[in-house]
C-alpha cells in the first residue's frame, strides 16, 4: 500500500482522513487533562475524529479527537506529538487470521509475555507499548506481536472472545492461551493471559497484585493474591478471531 507523505496544518487534519504513526505517542482520556489512556506504537493508523480549530496546534496542550484503527479505540492526541511523524494514509484494512492460523500462534504470544515478564517493569495505567503495562495492554500488546489485534479494554476484550464455560477446579475446557476475566458483577475490571496447570500471566498493580507482570493461579489457597482474583473471576474466554472494524468502544 502506497502512503502519500505531506506536510500538514490544522487544514489538512480533516475529520475522516486518515494517518500513519512513525513514533510512538501517548493517548489521552479527553481533552481536558494529561491522563494516559494508552500507548499508540509507531506503523499505527488512525482517523481524525474532531477537525482542530486554526492555529490549535500552537498551543502545548492542543489535542484531536481520534480513532485507532487496530482496535477502534478512542482517544486523544496532542498535536505537538504528530508534528513530523504521520504521514497521511489512504486507507487501511484489517489483518483477518482465521481461527486455525490463531491457534498455531498462541505458543508464540504466550512466549512472548514470559520474555516480557523478563524485563524489569512496573504496572502502568494506559501501558501497552512495554517493559510497562496495564492489564488489557498487556494482552493486547502479545497478540499483537503476531498480528492478533483485539479491543483495548479489558471489558471490550472479554466481549470480543467467545466465551469459554469450564471448571476451576478440574481446570477442563480452558486451553493455553485463553483469557481469563475477572472483576465485579456488573464489569469486567482484570485481565489475564492463561499459561496452564492452573497458572496464568497478568499485570497487576501495586495495591493488590505484584506492580507489573507476574503469575498467579486459579485457585484461594496458592497466595494472597491469587486468592484475591480467584474471587473476582468472571469466566474464560477464547480469541477465535480478529478485529475487523466494529467499535468496541463505550
Amino acid at each position: 500500500m502506497s502512503v502519500v507523505k505531506i506536510a500538514w496544518d490544522e487544514k489538512t487534519l480533516t475529520s475522516g482522513s486518515l494517518w500513519l504513526l512513525n513514533k510512538n505517542i501517548n493517548g489521552y482520556e479527553n481533552v481536558r487533562n494529561d491522563l494516559l489512556a494508552t500507548e499508540a506504537i509507531s506503523g499505527r493508523k488512525f482517523e481524525i475524529l474532531t477537525q482542530p480549530k486554526p492555529g490549535y496546534s500552537r498551543f502545548p496542550k492542543g489535542k484531536i479527537k481520534v480513532r485507532l484503527l487496530e482496535d477502534g479505540y478512542i482517544c486523544y492526541f496532542k498535536l505537538q506529538d504528530l508534528i513530523g511523524h504521520i504521514e497521511r494514509t489512504q486507507n487501511w484494512n484489517p489483518i483477518l487470521l482465521t481461527k486455525t492460523q490463531i491457534i498455531e500462534k498462541l505458543p508464540q504470544v504466550l512466549s512472548w509475555v514470559r520474555k516480557a515478564s523478563k524485563v524489569p517493569n512496573y504496572y502502568l495505567w494506559g501501558g501497552t507499548e512495554g517493559p510497562n503495562f496495564d492489564c488489557s495492554g498487556l494482552i493486547q500488546a502479545a497478540f499483537s506481536s503476531e498480528k492478533i489485534w483485539l479491543p483495548r479494554d479489558a471489558y471490550q476484550q472479554e466481549q470480543f472472545c467467545t466465551r469459554i464455560a469450564f471448571n476451576s477446579k478440574t481446570l477442563t475446557e480452558i486451553c493455553l492461551g485463553d483469557l481469563l476475566f475477572f472483576g465485579e458483577k456488573e464489569r469486567c475490571t482484570h485481565v489475564g493471559l492463561y499459561k496452564g496447570a492452573g497458572a496464568y500471566w497478568h499485570s497487576s498493580g501495586s495495591e493488590d497484585g505484584r506492580n507489573g507482570i507476574g503469575i498467579d493461579y486459579l485457585n484461594s489457597n496458592n497466595n494472597e493474591i491469587s486468592s484475591n482474583y480467584f474471587s473476582k473471576l468472571r469466566g474464560a474466554g477464547r480469541v477465535e478471531h480478529c478485529y475487523n472494524g466494529q467499535s468496541f468502544y463505550k
